[in-house]
C-alpha cells in the first residue's frame, strides 16, 4: 500500500519552486502527477513497469525532483510543446534513432521531379509503360496522345 505522507511546496525568491517530498513506496505515476501540478507542466505517460519510490525531499528544486525520481524507474522525460512525455530511457532512445534514421533517408532521398519530353519517332502511348517500369515506386507517367507529349513525373 502506498502514502503520500507530504508533499510541501514552497516558492523561493529565485522563481523556482521547491518541494519537499516524504514518500513511502509510491507509484511513480502518483510522485509524477504531483510533480506536474508543482512545475506547472502537463504529463502524458507511456505505459511501463510498475516502480515504487521511497523519497525523503526537503526543499529541492522541482526539477531535480522529476529527474532523480525518473532515473530511480529507469525512466526518460522529453518535452514537446509544454507538454512532458514520460516512457522508459531505452524506449524514447529507440524512437530518437529512428526519428534520426528517417531524416536521413528523407535527405537521401533524390527530390522529386517533373521533365517534360516531346517525342518525335515514337509514339506517347507507347513509351508510357515502359517508361514507368523504369521510375520508382511513387513515379508516374503522363501521356497527351494529341501533342504525342510524355510528361515524368518521379
Amino acid at each position: 500500500m502506498s502514502a503520500l505522507l507530504l508533499a510541501l511546496l514552497l516558492a523561493t525568491g529565485d522563481g523556482e519552486a521547491r518541494v519537499s517530498l516524504d514518500l513511502k513506496e509510491a507509484p511513480i505515476e502518483d510522485v509524477l502527477r504531483v510533480l506536474a501540478e508543482v512545475g506547472g507542466f502537463q504529463l502524458v505517460m507511456d505505459p511501463s513497469p510498475a516502480c515504487k519510490l521511497t523519497l525523503k525531499l526537503t526543499e529541492v528544486r522541482w526539477l531535480t525532483a522529476l529527474d532523480l525520481s525518473l532515473r530511480a524507474c529507469g525512466l526518460a522525460r522529453e518535452e514537446e510543446g509544454g507538454v512532458v512525455r514520460v516512457a522508459t530511457a531505452a524506449r524514447l532512445l529507440e524512437e530518437a534513432a529512428a526519428r534520426r534514421r528517417l531524416e536521413e533517408e528523407k535527405q537521401k532521398a533524390p527530390r522529386g521531379g517533373l521533365a517534360l519530353f516531346r517525342l518525335s519517332y515514337a509514339r506517347a502511348e507507347q513509351m508510357a509503360p515502359l517508361l514507368k517500369r523504369l521510375l520508382a515506386p511513387r513515379g508516374d507517367v503522363v501521356y497527351d496522345p494529341r501533342t504525342n507529349t510524355v510528361l515524368i513525373i518521379d
